[in-house]
């Protein structure tokens, strides 16, 4: 019997959704973690078996803490829920927008990660999977590579927070390496979400890169920590 459990934190769409349900599809119990108790509910009967509605805003504090209250033992934090709320450059960006940006995409994914480590300690086999971005990466971002096209300094407030979240993947996976856990970073290549407009017409089909997002939270003992690997399960680089 599996008896293991997740956790997606923004799962009442997109690549968090197909997440959550390739994760059921393997018998894990899974937390849709959803701000909208309507919408989250939606993606609960959806998915179907399996899934639980976890209401859980990663920029409320609060509701963290309460919601890792809900949660006795969990193997699989997926921190999915992000933000990106203009493609402009940095002399375009105003501070607010930088703040608003970090406080989901970096500071809700510290704390939602520091919340649970509880639960995940009492896991077997820990895994923490950070939905990142390949724009993120400065050598993808200054030089040719498979995902987009670089020398563009757009989107600069929500490509620095996924740079942002990669160090943290880093720092979590040498401070937990001891504990059993494997913590990496996931680019899911460019997906037809609702991120952005852009993003909502370049059709790249998202369970796709939900697929990338399954291989990493089920790795084995022997497999990487501290990684950033494309959808496709290539390495990229930082």
């Amino acid at each position: 019997m599996n008896e293991r459990t997740a956790l997606v934190t923004g799962a009442n769409k997109g690549i968090g959704k197909h997440i959550a349900r390739l994760l059921a599809a393997e018998g894990l119990t899974v937390y849709v973690g959803a701000r909208d108790a309507g919408r989250g509910q939606r993606a609960v009967e959806e998915i179907g078996a399996g899934t639980r509605l976890l209401i859980l805003d990663v920029s409320d504090p609060d509701g963290i803490v309460k919601a890792a209250a809900q949660v006795d033992r969990l193997d699989v934090l997926v921190n999915n829920a992000g933000v990106a709320l203009s493609l402009a450059p940095p002399a375009e960006t105003d501070v607010e927008e930088f703040r608003r940006t970090y406080e989901t995409n970096v500071f809700g994914a510290l704390a939602v990660t520091n919340a649970f480590l509880p639960a995940l300690r009492r896991s077997p086999h820990p895994r923490i999977v950070n939905i990142s971005s390949g724009t993120a990466s400065l050598t993808w971002s200054t030089n040719p590579n498979p995902q987009f096209t670089p020398g563009s300094g757009g989107a600069a407030a929500y490509r620095s927070s996924k740079a942002a979240l990669n160090a943290l993947t880093v720092f979590y996976a040498q401070t937990l390496a001891e504990d059993g856990f494997k913590v990496n970073a996931l680019a899911p290549g460019a997906r037809a979400t609702d991120l952005t407009p852009r993003a909502a017409a370049l059709g790249g089909d998202p369970a796709e890169a939900a697929q990338g997002a399954l291989r990493l939270a089920l790795l084995s003992d022997d497999g990487p920590n501290g990684g950033f690997f494309s959808w496709d399960g290539t390495l990229v680089p930082w």
